[in-house]
């Protein structure tokens, strides 16, 4: 049984972790809604952490540095998420919208 450097080469794992952050990239610039900006950063944050394992695992799997930086990653990515909704909780809140071009002042 082949192992899974054999089995699917870097440019592949690469070509697709640089199409998901682009479709994240565009998501994030072009939505209004808040929620869909956050996935938008959640889909290129994933973007990175398959670039962090393939790189690990292709280039050096003795070392679990790539490993770590990953799980730093997801642990940056649940912060922001948890952090970035109750934020967006609390405008609703105020403003009864949770869209980022009316929601351009810090003044209620």
């Amino acid at each position: 049984m082949p192992s899974i450097t054999e089995a699917v080469p870097l440019p592949w794992v690469l070509t697709l972790a640089g199409a998901l952050f682009c479709v994240g990239l565009f998501g994030a610039l072009s939505r209004r809604n808040t929620v869909g900006i956050l996935l938008g950063i959640e889909l290129m944050l994933n973007a990175v952490n398959i670039n962090l394992v393939a790189f690990w695992r292709y280039l050096e799997p003795n070392v679990v540095a790539g490993q770590t930086f990953a799980l730093f990653v997801i642990t940056v990515a649940a912060a922001e998420a948890a952090i970035g909704l109750a934020m967006i909780i609390a405008i609703y809140r105020a403003r009864q919208t949770v869209n980022a071009d009316e929601v351009d002042s810090l003044r209620g």
